[in-house]
């Protein structure tokens, strides 16, 4: 019986990986392969995992072809699943070049091929490890949530933080706003709220948890010393009733703070009257802290929830920046960046090249909480000479472009959009050349090319990371705890 088993075993084996020839009988069509993810054109770097994808035109069969370097790359089946060692091999040979895709699809045992197209493979590498939070697009549940990390050369996951261990029915939880100093995991924060509240920093291998007041929310490490910098926010969540945005989420009051996390002490950065500051951002030679804030004047003097609901539309953030001494860490005055008010929109999550010269950020027509927005695009300041600004077109699409970050080398960044569906948000990478000039993005790839149509829930905040965090879930709520 047991040998049996094996026999069957092995049998099953084989038929999945049965040997695929390329039809020598076909006709040429001239159109695209219908293909999801889309991956037609994209430049990946040179450790990135399989492009799996599938065909989505009606077929009985489909043969795929990689070409590169004279090494050739041939999967079969609708479901197109490079073996991960031979994918190597091919991006190895096309390096700096490109690999040619054949894709040739069977039906009523007639073969045709697609157009081919190129895949571009940039020497550039990218950091091999990104960490995000994986949460239901649901306006009135948010326990259920996890932060993971994901190998980027490969398809392994790992839950890095799992709320449900700390959450109670008596008492919720809701983890967030993980981040990292210099892209290292093993300095890496993130913040909970509500039961167990708290921020747990890990600094390579001591774990702490900061419970200081006021609450710390959107954080920001500097590069080089051992303090981040916050904004602490009093949020709400309204609904609109006739718009194509269902959800918004407004920010009432928030300032900035410094955290030293050697003194265990909490400072204030900024607190200007009627001025909402947010989202702080390091220059890469920790000199300058970057913001966006908005003018906001409550007619009382106080917070209104109200207030700022019915006005909401009036709420538009500008960038700005204050020099910071590394030594007297004391920080200047703030001087306008760009103001975007006066072109009737509003700019937040600002986000500095690894060599200062790019300032990204997201820009819609009001509010700061922008994966929201569905006019929400990414626009790129170019530092040098005159401060030019442009929207990322090569990245911008007819839906949501919000939260997104550089890589360790500036030569890749991953944003979140909602252009698949315009519900749930997934990543997509896009290389940034020296002039600022960004490739056609591409969809994360998945071991199953059909996982994120069947996966009914967001990626939020992308953060590349240079390897894994090694703290378990249960380390990490055991702290909180």
């Amino acid at each position: 019986m047991k040998n049996n088993l094996c026999l069957i075993i092995l049998l099953a084996l084989l038929g999945a990986c049965r040997q695929t020839q390329v039809p020598a009988n076909f006709q040429t069509v001239k159109r695209d392969a219908p293909i999801y993810p889309d991956y037609t054109g994209v430049t990946i770097p040179v450790n990135m995992a399989p492009l799996n994808f599938e065909l989505l035109a009606p077929a009985d069969d489909a043969v795929t072809r990689f070409s590169a370097g004279g090494n050739e790359l041939v999967c079969g089946g609708l479901k197109v699943r490079p073996d991960i060692d031979e994918w190597r091999l091919l991006t190895a040979a096309a390096r700096g070049g490109n690999i040619s895709v054949e894709v040739f699809a069977k039906k009523d045992d007639q073969w045709v091929r697609f157009t081919p197209y190129n895949i571009y493979v940039s020497p550039d590498s990218i950091d091999p490890y990104l960490s995000y939070r994986m949460i239901s697009p649901s306006y009135v549940s948010y326990e259920e949530l996890t932060i993971n990390q994901r190998c980027l050369e490969t398809f392994d996951e790992q839950v890095v933080a799992d709320n449900m261990l700390c959450s109670t029915e008596a008492g919720g939880q809701c983890i967030n706003c993980h981040s990292y100093q210099q892209w290292n995991p093993d300095r890496m924060q993130l913040h909970a709220r509500h039961a167990h509240g708290g921020t747990v920093i890990a600094y390579d291998g001591q774990v702490t948890k900061n419970t200081s007041q006021p609450t710390p929310v959107y954080p920001a490490w500097h590069p080089s010393l051992k303090l981040i910098a916050y904004s602490t926010n009093k949020t709400l969540q309204t609904f609109h009733t006739a718009d194509l945005n269902k959800i918004e989420v407004i920010d009432a009051e928030s300032d900035l703070l410094l955290y030293d996390i050697d003194k265990h002490q909490m400072t204030v950065i900024e607190q200007q009257p009627d001025e909402l500051e947010t989202f702080p951002c390091w220059s890469p030679d920790g000199r300058w802290l970057y913001f966006a804030s908005a003018h906001f004047e409550y007619p009382a003097d106080t917070v209104d929830m109200s207030e700022i609901t019915l006005r909401a539309q009036e709420v538009k953030y500008n960038l700005y920046r204050k020099s910071f001494n590394p030594d007297t860490r004391e920080l200047g005055p703030r001087e306008l960046v760009l103001a975007v008010d006066t072109m009737g929109m509003s700019a937040t999550l600002p986000r500095l090249s690894p060599d200062g010269r790019f300032l990204m950020f997201t820009m819609a027509a009001w509010g700061n909480f922008h994966i929201w927005h569905r006019d929400a695009d990414l626009w790129l300041m170019d530092l040098s000479g005159e401060g030019r600004i442009r929207p990322l077109s090569e990245l911008n699409s007819d839906d949501t472009e919000s939260y997104h970050s550089w890589s360790s080398n500036g030569r890749w960044v991953v944003f979140s959009s909602r252009r698949t569906d315009g519900i749930f948000t997934r990543p997509f990478f896009a290389h940034i050349d020296a002039d600022g000039q960004a490739s056609k993005p591409f969809e994360l790839p998945m071991q199953d090319p059909d996982r994120h149509r069947q996966l009914l829930k967001s990626y939020n905040v992308p953060e590349f990371m240079r390897g894994p965090v090694t703290l378990t879930p249960q380390q990490i709520a055991d702290v909180l705890k």
